[in-house]
């Protein structure tokens, strides 16, 4: 009779812990997709936030962010003057500003880096008048 009531506390001791490891499960898993929706949340807002940002910067003038984008080049130049990321970049904001007669020594110097690159060669003839 006392093994009766042993494997019957023993049982029910058992079904306890089950119950309290589903609980912290759903705990776990509740608590988790909170923190994730939270984070979606935030994350979304932000984007949105960014995407305000993007349109205030567009308000700004075309004209004056080439001419920030060529000082940042220029200076980048400076300290690394065969840098062909630098070159490039200067070379697309002079022709995006139409400076072509301003394009043609970073393109030259491009062409004198890279000669198997064609289109360098394409873009300097361009800016010095050819097709």
């Amino acid at each position: 009779m006392e093994s009766t009531q042993k494997k019957s506390s023993d049982s029910r001791v058992h079904r306890s812990d089950r119950i309290k490891q589903i609980f912290a499960l759903v705990s776990m898993v509740g608590f988790g997709g909170s923190a994730i929706f939270g984070m979606v949340s935030l994350f979304g807002s932000g984007l949105s936030s960014q995407h305000q940002q993007k349109t205030a910067t567009a308000a700004v003038s075309q004209e004056s962010l080439l001419v920030a984008q060529e000082r940042g080049y220029e200076t980048v130049l400076q300290r690394e003057p065969q840098n062909p990321t630098a070159l490039e970049g200067l070379a697309n904001v002079r022709l995006q500003m139409n400076n072509q007669v301003g394009a043609i020594e970073p393109l030259e110097k491009l062409v004198k880096l890279n000669p198997d690159r064609a289109d360098y060669k394409v873009l300097l003839g361009q800016a010095k008048g050819k097709k």
